[in-house]
């Protein structure tokens, strides 16, 4: 099944819907099968499984916020033209629709797309276990040949369907998460070909697709010294609907019912404060009375939970989508001058914190990205874990802060190998003082129980790098320099 033309990237996610929903019947036993596909909004999960259901002559069915009755009323009308047989008796409940749906399916493998199905168990919650019921020994999909997706955005909602004792846990051949497009799609995406453009772009709306026509009207940078301009006529214009996402973000996720408190959490994390205990400091809470809003925020896929790779019990938060960092650190304590349009203004006195609290943190990002992605083409092994870590120097009464470091995987009985550690700057140019940071750390690990006999010390510039150290790396095959370039090549 052939990719169409219209879809850009994906290739991975065609590939999985494609392989799912074309399985032969005798590969189920000649039953149903079940596929979930999630993803936060606007990754384009609807508009890849219209295209999977077109190109399969499948049914895609699209949930909106209604009644239980209108909803089966809505699904009734789009089986039936689905199939090109009238529903004669409106359906009681969605045991009779699910029941109806798999047996008026049959012959080859046809794909069945509920999406945004939050929507359908917000309101009835038996709906998974129905489902359950008619895939399991006796139930109506025993005999049909529906290859069932389900899809949301609501990540905490989607996450719990196949979790823990949910009811469809062990019943999914399909788990698809949609993620946004990797730094280099996304450059490609928006047609940038300058690194440090893409990279600035991708600080600010990430690898969100929607963002780049729906959302901007197309309008793309065309030279670095664009770029300005274009934050003033996109992301703090309110008249695009960028300037009012971050904030629908958060409003649209249903377990969020206190958005001032989660607000501040992203703002403190945006502003550095990306521990617990920085948070509620930030905040001024109790560090115990936000465990509760940085789980919700995690099951909401809006932060992540990074622990520290040499202290796992001490970890960082970071802020998943790029949109919402630049909203809590340029936007939010300047709204009310953004909503006179006095964009400029704004810009101008904040994009020095744009550089330091949103360039600078995501640039380590995509280097933490590109340590995992290159493997043998820039180290001598393939890092099973990346991350960032903590190095103590007693001797300096100091910390030592590592921004990447790969680690091999571990084999019993032997030390853990340190395959590279790693300096990331975005607007410093890097030279031997940050590299003897590095060799002061490596040589600090090895006491600790570490392999650090191939590591790599690798330098990330965003702008570029002292001569003295270009030449000694150009000697020394465990120093390793990364440029923009590079990172996009």
């Amino acid at each position: 099944m052939d990719k169409p033309h219209h879809i850009f990237g994906r290739t991975r996610e065609w590939n999985g819907l494609a392989t799912f929903v074309t399985r032969p019947l005798e590969a189920t036993q000649g039953a149903a099968s079940l596929g979930v596909v999630s993803g936060r909004r606007r990754q384009g999960k609807s508009y890849l499984l219209q295209a999977v259901a077109e190109a399969t002559g499948g049914m895609y069915f699209a949930a909106t916020e209604a009644t239980e009755a209108e909803s089966l009323r809505l699904f009734a009308e789009a089986l039936s033209r689905h199939t090109r047989e009238f529903v004669e008796t409106p359906f009681r409940d969605w045991n009779d629709a699910i029941a109806h749906m798999f047996r008026a399916i049959s012959g080859k493998p046809t794909a069945v797309v509920i999406d945004e199905f939050p929507f359908l168990s917000k309101v009835s919650p038996a709906l998974p276990s129905i489902i359950q019921r008619e895939l399991g020994p006796g139930g109506s999909g025993r005999t049909s040949s529906v290859r069932l997706v389900l899809c949301g955005s609501a990540m905490s909602v989607m996450g719990g369907l196949l979790a823990g004792q949910a009811p469809l846990r062990g019943r999914a051949g399909l788990e698809l998460v949609v993620q946004p497009f990797h730094h280099r799609e996304a450059a490609e995406f928006w047609g940038i070909t300058d690194p440090r453009l893409a990279a600035l772009v991708h600080a600010v709306v990430g690898g969100t697709p929607a963002y780049r026509h729906e959302f901007t009207q197309g309008d793309s940078p065309t030279t670095i010294e664009d770029f300005d301009a274009w934050v003033i006529r996109t992301a703090l214009n309110p008249q695009t609907p960028l300037f009012r996402e971050a904030r629908y973000l958060l409003a649209e996720e249903s377990a969020i019912r206190d958005p001032a408190l989660y607000h501040s959490v992203l703002a403190a994390i945006a502003a550095g404060n990306t521990t617990n205990g920085g948070i509620a400091n930030f905040i001024g809470r109790k560090s115990d009375h936000i465990t509760h809003p940085l789980n919700v925020l995690e099951d909401c896929a809006l932060i992540a939970r990074e622990p520290d790779v040499f202290r796992p019990a001490r970890a960082r938060y970071r802020i998943v989508e790029p949109l919402i960092t630049f909203y809590e650190a340029v936007m939010r304590k300047r709204w009310a001058e953004l909503e006179i349009h006095r964009a400029e203004q704004v810009w101008t006195t904040t994009r020095q914190t744009f550089l330091t609290q949103v360039a600078g943190p995501h640039f380590e990002a995509l280097c933490r990205a590109f340590a995992l992605e290159s493997g043998y083409a820039a180290f001598p092994e393939q890092p099973s874990e990346v991350g960032s870590g903590t190095v103590n120097d007693p001797a300096n009464r100091t910390q030592i802060e590592i921004d990447v470091v790969a680690l091999a995987a571990q084999h019993p009985n032997s030390p853990r190998r340190i395959v590279s550690l790693g300096e990331a700057k975005w607007g410093e140019v890097i030279g031997h003082r940050h590299l003897d940071r590095l060799v002061r750390a490596r040589a600090l690990l090895r006491p600790m129980g570490y392999d650090t006999d191939s590591t790599v010390l690798a330098l990330y510039g965003g702008a570029g790098f002292t001569e003295e150290l270009t030449a000694a790396a150009a000697e020394d095959d465990r120093i390793l320099l990364v440029d923009l370039d590079r990172l996009y090549s």
